[in-house]
């Protein structure tokens, strides 16, 4: 790390007080939050990381990360039709639901796109040199078509003729017609929150020691109960829709796809990516 960041973690907590000794320093700094530089840091260096990884590699990390969001929605509709409360109580109990599949994907390690547009934006706005902007947009490329394509084979498994999940096909058909927006702009708009809330958790985890359950938790929870839409998350639901004849793939591509992807987009890189890095680019100044 830059010898900035290290001037900062020396200023952490517990390092400048002079009722300490050097044991209780080290134990008041270790229960300190990372300054923002830090966190910045972190972040950077996984996208780093990421932009050095092989195609192949990024590919079936992304493909799995496809498949594990399926789970969001079959646990959606489990605890929806399982719940024997009224409908507005089951509204607020199944969207917990949602949260399984990217427990599973960050805890995994799993290269998920919506992550992909904060962590990979990183090195580009420091670097700022068309390599490693193409190198982020290959990165983009791959993961975004691993992650479809994962998102469509899981819902092919669900809409299966003798899948296990045929008693809850009611409820899973009702789930997936919420995916499709009402309008372009409104689907837009949701995913604008949407891509901002997964990316501020990207943010977030690097200070949240064993919460990290928890934040992941909590945010996803907010996008599901506020029916904001996930570009990964979503095509599960919208890609079951296609496969059960209850709507065509010009449906899935106009009314979620195009939607969806640029509004996350917009929110990850634009509302978290940019401001962030803007409010310690003063700081990276002669450090980086």
């Amino acid at each position: 790390m830059s010898g900035k960041a290290e001037i900062t973690d020396e200023n952490a907590a517990g390092h400048a007080s002079p009722h300490l000794d050097e044991k209780e320093r080290d134990q008041a700094s270790a229960h300190s939050s990372p300054q923002a530089l830090v966190i910045h840091e972190i972040i950077r260096e996984e996208g780093e990381t990421a932009l050095g990884r092989k195609p192949l590699a990024l590919l079936w990390s992304a493909l799995a990360a496809g498949l594990s969001m399926g789970f969001s929605f079959l646990t959606q509709a489990v605890l929806k039709n399982k719940s024997s409360l009224g409908p507005e109580s089951a509204s607020l109990i199944a969207p917990a639901g949602y949260c399984v599949g990217f427990i599973i994907v960050v805890l995994g390690r799993q290269q998920l796109f919506t992550e992909s547009t904060l962590t990979v934006v990183l090195p580009v706005l420091t670097r700022r040199d068309v390599r490693t902007a193409a190198a982020a947009l290959r990165l983009w490329v791959i993961v975004l078509a691993a992650n479809l394509a994962g998102t469509w084979i899981f819902a092919a498994i669900l809409a299966a003729p003798a899948s296990f999940t045929q008693t809850l096909a009611p409820v899973l058909d009702e789930l997936a017609q919420a995916s499709l927006g009402t309008s372009f702009a409104s689907t837009a708009l949701k995913a604008v929150l949407a891509g901002w809330l997964i990316a501020l958790m990207v943010w977030l985890l690097p200070n949240a020691r064993s919460a990290a359950v928890l934040i992941v938790g909590v945010l996803t929870y907010v996008v599901a109960v506020c029916e904001l839409s996930h570009v990964i998350a979503g095509s599960v639901e919208a890609a079951f829709t296609v496969l059960r004849g209850n709507a065509t793939l010009q449906d899935y591509l106009l009314r979620f796809f195009l939607p969806t992807l640029l509004g996350n987009v917009i929110g990850g890189i634009a509302l978290v990516g940019l401001l962030n890095h803007a409010s310690i680019a003063p700081e990276m100044t002669g450090g980086h």
